[in-house]
């Protein structure tokens, strides 16, 4: 058969082709089944495939910060500890109730041991905070710029926690001292 026959040739006599026609054609229809189930099946089994690596990625990720955190487990725990200590230092030094006049009687005796003349000294009502409670005193003093420094510096070497607001320092009516006025806080821990 000649090339020029392959005109000639329709689909009601299909069986009557040559073979080698035939078995051409049953190779591009099986090529086509395999395409087909190619991008139908295989392409599904590709994106389950890249879904699945990018998971794994993730549990890699996951399992090596995870380990890198029980490596240094014992590390954690020992930090812990050390903030637990260090939390209840800072606890003793917040007074409790039956504490708070002797820090008031210690800070008015920091005043006087500085050469300072107390002209106001009063607390003022707690203020309720998270977990602790501040006691405001209010304080006018009159001295000199020297006295009020080593008054300040008595405040942050007390054994219980006090800090310095509001500081205003003035020219006395006299003009030969000053006046400071400020704001000493002091805290209290609540208890739960």
């Amino acid at each position: 058969m000649d090339l020029g026959e392959l005109n000639n040739l329709t689909l009601d006599d299909i069986g009557e082709w040559p073979s080698w026609l035939k078995g051409l054609l049953t190779l591009l229809l099986c090529v086509l089944v395999v395409a087909g189930g190619y991008f139908y099946h295989i392409e599904d089994l590709k994106w389950d495939l890249d879904q699945a690596k990018k998971e794994e990625a993730a549990l890699r990720q996951e399992f090596k910060d995870k380990q890198d955190k029980a490596v240094n487990l014992e590390a954690y725990r020992e930090q812990l500890k050390e903030i637990k200590e260090s939390f209840g230092a800072m606890l003793r030094q917040l007074p409790d109730k039956t504490e708070v006049a002797s820090l008031l009687v210690d800070v008015s005796q920091t005043g006087l041991a500085a050469g300072l003349e107390f002209e106001l000294f009063q607390p003022e009502p707690e203020v309720k905070r998270d977990f602790y409670a501040e006691l405001p005193i209010k304080i006018r003093v009159v001295g000199t710029y020297h006295q009020f420094g080593e008054f300040v510096s008595g405040l942050a070497t007390l054994p219980r926690i006090v800090t310095v607001h509001d500081v205003r320092i003035h020219r006395s009516r006299g003009g030969d001292k000053l006046v400071m006025e400020m704001t000493a806080k002091t805290y209290r821990y609540l208890e739960e």
